[in-house]
């Protein structure tokens, strides 16, 4: 069912923690929020984007089901290998970073010379530790040598996922995932965690009940797994951050060392009307009741969070 208004909208607070100088925070906190100054708004640095062919490597780290890894498999198929979803789609949520990010910045400078303007995301390569041979708490670093082992191509990406039981550093307390660089060898990393069991409703809201503010009834996770379409909200969160911006310089507002996003300067926006604790009108699954605002690969459905579009200078959602 789709989430009740609230009577009285609730604002708290943005805060953002720094982490380590190789560290994009891209932290996402859905119940907290940012108040942009119109005159700093996010813009352009002249650094380097991905773009071209991104290919992206996928450690699994701790025991995944298989419907779980398939639920983010096809999202990440959704993107740009298979567009033909019904509109709204995943596919028109990437081409709003494509077109309005990636493709003006290779074309505004000769950090992202010698790349094509269509980018397409290419999957490589996965590797699984369901024995979690690092142990069930994890530092930072060893998330970025988890990156690692997947051997990322040059300008492409690994993501990290962690399983409910795997608890990383800042994880529930400071953010629900990260990205971040290697300079050496021009390879980036994602790193998101299952927050089901450790705090849904800071990682997995809107499908669970918020820790703070309004509390309103949670929505009905479109694959039926709020723990893993909660995941789905901060890898698309953390995915568009590290291609926009994934060396520190180029897209982002704010300090550089702990900037606001493409997705992260819409905090808690999904659908249109959005407010503090109101995800925004959404689609509805007749079958289901779960809310969702973007199609995807296979008939799947999946919550995409608003993405800020300089042309309009304002946050942009499919519905």
């Amino acid at each position: 069912m789709a989430a009740t208004r609230p009577k009285a909208p609730v604002l708290a607070v943005l805060v953002l923690l720094v982490s380590s100088a190789q560290l994009s925070m891209g932290a996402r906190r859905r119940m907290e929020l940012y108040q942009p100054n119109p005159a700093d708004m996010l813009s352009y640095h002249n650094g380097a984007v991905l773009h071209a062919d991104i290919f992206v490597s996928v450690p699994w780290y701790g025991s995944f089901t298989q419907v779980q890894k398939t639920i983010i498999y096809d999202f990440l198929l959704s993107l740009t290998m298979m567009p033909q979803a019904a509109s709204p789609s995943v596919s028109q949520w990437w081409n709003i970073i494509d077109q309005q990010y990636l493709s003006k910045a290779v074309q505004a400078t000769p950090a992202n010379a010698g790349g094509a303007t269509k980018t397409r995301v290419m999957l490589d390569n996965q590797v699984s530790d369901d024995g979690c041979s690092m142990g069930t708490s994890l530092t930072l670093a060893q998330i970025s040598s988890l990156a690692a082992r997947a051997k990322p191509k040059k300008g492409g990406v690994a993501l990290v996922f962690t399983a409910q039981n795997v608890t990383v550093e800042g994880f529930c307390m400071s953010q629900c995932g990260l990205h971040g660089s290697d300079a050496k060898s021009g390879t980036t990393y994602v790193w998101v965690g299952n927050s089901a069991t450790q705090c849904p409703g800071q990682c997995a809201w809107p499908f669970h009940q918020p820790v703070y503010g309004p509390q309103s009834p949670p929505l009905i996770p479109p694959n039926g797994d709020a723990g893993v379409d909660g995941m789905i909200i901060n890898l698309s969160t953390e995915f568009a951050g590290v291609v926009t911006n994934p060396f520190r310089d180029a897209y982002y507002q704010g300090s550089s060392d702990a900037p606001l996003e493409a997705a992260t300067a819409c905090p808690g926006q999904f659908g249109s009307g959005s407010y503090p604790g109101y995800a925004g009108n959404l689609k509805i699954d007749q079958a289901s009741g779960a809310s969702y605002n973007a199609n995807g690969a296979q008939g799947r459905k999946y919550l995409l969070p608003a993405l800020y579009n300089p042309s309009t200078s304002g946050c942009s959602t499919l519905v």
